[in-house]
């Protein structure tokens, strides 16, 4: 069921929007840091992210006009990521077709006792994996 979810939802995305899941969870969660823009390293490790995948990733991104990435003067090997003006657009005219796409793929076919009922299971879930430390990684989940 995830996985065909998680694919539709994603086909749905790349319609609507040319984003991928991948650009998506990039620019959403660039839009949540107040100040605009994240340290590299952290930004990987928000996303769960290996830091070279950032880095590859960040680069099309950068190519494409979404994202900017400036050197950071206290850190010769860091980099500050942040959004630019069409990165924050493509975000806005993306997300309510997302919404969209999630409600009618999974929130709309439940009722509120399956919501409920999900929510409990995926915080009992996300529970057990925040105490898990990922590979290749250097934080815990959670």
């Amino acid at each position: 069921m995830r996985t065909l979810l998680d694919l539709q939802i994603a086909r749905d995305l790349n319609r609507d929007s040319g984003l991928s899941e991948a650009d998506y969870d990039v620019l959403s969660t660039l839009s949540e840091q107040p100040s605009g823009g994240w340290r590299a390293r952290d930004l990987a490790t928000r996303l769960l992210w290996s830091t070279s995948r950032l880095a590859h990733h960040v680069g099309r991104m950068e190519q494409r006009g979404l994202v900017a990435r400036q050197p950071l003067a206290d850190d010769a090997r860091g980099a500050l990521i942040s959004l630019t003006a069409r990165g924050q657009q493509a975000l806005e005219q993306a997300a309510p077709p997302h919404v969209d796409s999630v409600r009618r793929h999974l929130i709309d076919l439940l009722t509120p006792e399956e919501v409920a009922t999900l929510d409990a299971i995926a915080g009992k879930v996300i529970e057990r994996l925040g105490r898990v430390r990922l590979p290749n990684h250097s934080c815990w989940l959670g």
